[in-house]
């Protein structure tokens, strides 16, 4: 199934490169406002967008991939699509030339972000370099590249599916996140086994229904954390019957606690100018 995105007023955004790359790797930060997209486009390098804060999204033809702040997205050059997000998001891209992406995924995708790939994103984001760094920071860029090569790639967080009527089951929790129905409740409003619901979720998501619930609350409570809203209000917001299982889920998923969280993620960006999981290395 398409994914369709409500017809919501959007900020567009202009691409910054539309025929060359002013370097063979190129990095820029940019602070997206909410309800922000970028109109279809297709260019001739390879693109990987990491996002510091916030959840970015990305939609080529049929495919829908949605990123938060661990993971990262990878768009193959010569890739028609478009990007967008629902809240303010704050994140860097890395522009890639064509013949230096010969090991990196050959299809729009998710990409887990190693420690290490953090780290070099972190830096280049913290430091803009004088005239005498610059070889410096293309080296450590080639470098990046090297890494994104042997980073693990998945679908989207938050999958969608074809299937209508596993589709009408997601829209619901969809529409309300802190639905804690069981699977058995839910396949019997649905009219279908608990078996069948299970099956479904696992062929169609590669996932289960519980693991699927528990990102889409991920997501949702990442805008609420940014908002200044606290784990409590949020806990209960989304379902949960306390806090502490509400932290358990958001460490389990992200590594960290969602007060840390908070505190890691940059306000604003420092602006540059131009001057199933599998391996992505072949």
């Amino acid at each position: 199934m398409k994914h369709v995105r409500a017809a919501t007023p959007r900020h567009l955004r202009l691409p910054p490169f539309t025929d060359a790359l002013p370097a063979p790797v190129f990095f820029r930060m940019e602070r997206m406002p909410s309800n922000a997209t970028y109109p279809s486009m297709t260019h001739r390098w390879g693109e990987f967008v990491y996002s510091f804060s916030g959840v970015t999204e990305v939609t080529a033809g049929e495919q829908h991939v949605l990123a938060p702040p661990h993971l990262g997205l990878w768009i193959p050059a010569g890739t028609e699509h478009i990007g967008f997000n629902d809240e303010e998001a704050v994140h860097c891209s890395i522009y890639i030339r064509r013949n230096l992406c010969t090991h990196m995924p050959k299809q729009l995708c998710a990409v887990i972000v190693s420690p290490l790939v953090r780290a070099i994103l972190e830096h280049l984001r913290d430091h803009s370099p004088g005239a005498e760094e610059a070889p410096v920071r293309a080296r450590l860029l080639r470098a990046l590249v090297d890494q994104l090569s042997t980073c693990a790639t998945t679908g989207s967080y938050v999958p969608h599916t074809a299937d209508a009527e596993l589709d009408a089951v997601l829209s619901a929790l969809k529409s309300n996140p802190s639905d804690s129905r069981s699977l058995g409740e839910l396949a019997k409003a649905f009219h279908m086994s608990e078996r069948t619901l299970m099956r479904r979720c696992e062929r169609e998501l590669g996932m289960s229904l519980t693991e699927w619930r528990q990102r889409l609350r991920l997501v949702n409570a990442l805008p609420l954390l940014r908002a200044g809203r606290s784990v409590e209000s949020i806990a209960v917001e989304l379902g949960y019957a306390t806090s502490s299982s509400f932290i358990a889920m958001f460490r389990r998923l992200i590594g960290t606690s969602p007060r840390r969280f908070v505190t890691q993620a940059p306000p604003h960006p420092k602006e540059k100018a131009p001057a199933r999981v599998r391996s992505s290395r072949r």
